[in-house]
């Protein structure tokens, strides 16, 4: 399906009927749209799994509607969370279509003809990202927006300009689209156009993005950890009506933090800006994007190295390490969060 998990259709979807699906969450990882990189993260596909199925019973607790169906383990059962007796990668959910905007070229260069979604279309991902920020943590795409001119702290009902680090008195709500080549932020008028969605639907976006954000900082926040800023997906059921699907709360969807160390896949991000071939990822994108190209990859002029092999260990630590303490379940032999971030300061420090 992607560079992280896999797709199993169980029952296909028809246009109006939901299917079932199942995801088999990878040790794969990418970072910078990059797809598949080449190394693999122990444990790490498993620790998405349980992170995701966590949340996702929790945000139904609060009456929040979810793709979600539960957990498969090695014999094929459907369990809760809570039923579980060791890791498993496997996830079941509610399956709907993927409609994917059609790509044309004009004098303008790439665009998306998002025409097919319309207010009477059901059983459909909504192609777009919904993101919320608490905080404003170091390497937040905030930054390079406003350094670039493309949005203002107006835009982002800020009454100054914000520093690394900052917490935010209320979130700022953000968007994106998901199924273009390159995903783009945009503005909310923006995505309700493309996406077919009437203004109630819009404001219960909005909603239920607040109720997830609440969600996932209460548990966050008794690990020790911040949630700084995350995703979630939607997609409507067959009689339209909103449910989160995808995955949520995860390390790979939310941005933690720790006593103000990352905690999520932007350690290795990190790791990787500091290399050559970010610097080449970043003139690859410029290229395609002022000649029209759909395919920056095949401009890169290299491809990305292996990670250190002592910081993939310590971010195999770090996924299992809060799978235990997020969901109070020691599901991973693997140290506590704060001996995993101690372990990986140290790191840091050594490599000064």
């Amino acid at each position: 399906m992607g560079s992280v998990k896999d797709l199993e259709i169980v029952k296909a979807p028809a246009k109006e009927t939901m299917g079932i699906g199942r995801f088999h969450f990878s040790n794969r990882y990418s970072v910078f749209d990059w797809g598949e990189m080449p190394d693999h993260i122990p444990s790490k596909g498993e620790a998405l799994c349980l992170m995701g199925a966590f949340f996702f019973e929790k945000l139904e607790e609060r009456g929040i509607k979810t793709h979600y169906r539960g957990l498969v383990d090695g014999n094929g059962n459907i369990l809760r969370f809570d039923e579980l007796d060791q890791p498993t990668n496997v996830m079941e959910f509610n399956l709907v279509n993927v409609y994917r905007p059609r790509a044309y070229w004009d004098e303008a260069g790439l665009k998306y003809d998002y025409s097919m979604f319309t207010s009477n279309l059901k059983n459909y991902l909504i192609p777009l990202e919904i993101i919320y920020r608490n905080g404003l943590p170091e390497g937040s795409s905030i930054f390079r927006r406003l350094e670039q001119g493309l949005i203002t702290i107006e835009d982002l009902d800020l009454d100054h300009y914000p520093k690394p680090g900052e917490k935010l008195s209320k979130p700022i709500l953000d968007v994106s689209t998901k199924l273009e080549e390159k995903d783009r932020y945009i503005t909310w008028s923006e995505a309700k156009k493309i996406a077919g969605l009437t203004d109630h639907e819009v404001d219960e976006i909005k909603s239920m993005l607040l109720k997830t954000d609440d969600v996932i900082t209460e548990a966050a926040s008794e690990a020790g950890l911040i949630n700084e800023d995350g995703k979630i997906e939607l997609a409507f059921d067959h009689e339209r009506r909103l449910m989160i699907a995808d995955v949520v709360g995860t390390l790979d969807e939310c941005r933690f933090t720790y006593d103000g160390v990352h905690v999520s896949k932007e350690v290795a991000r990190q790791f990787y800006r500091k290399t050559e071939w970010y610097k080449d990822v970043v003139e690859a994108k410029r290229k395609s994007e002022a000649a029209g190209l759909k395919d920056w990859r095949g401009l890169c002029k290299s491809s990305p190295p292996k990670l250190d092999p002592q910081l993939k260990a310590i971010i195999s630590e770090m996924y299992m390490a809060a799978a235990n303490d997020i969901t109070k379940r020691r599901l991973f032999e693997a140290p506590k969060l704060h001996e995993v971030v101690r372990k990986y300061r140290e790191y840091e420090k050594a490599k000064i």
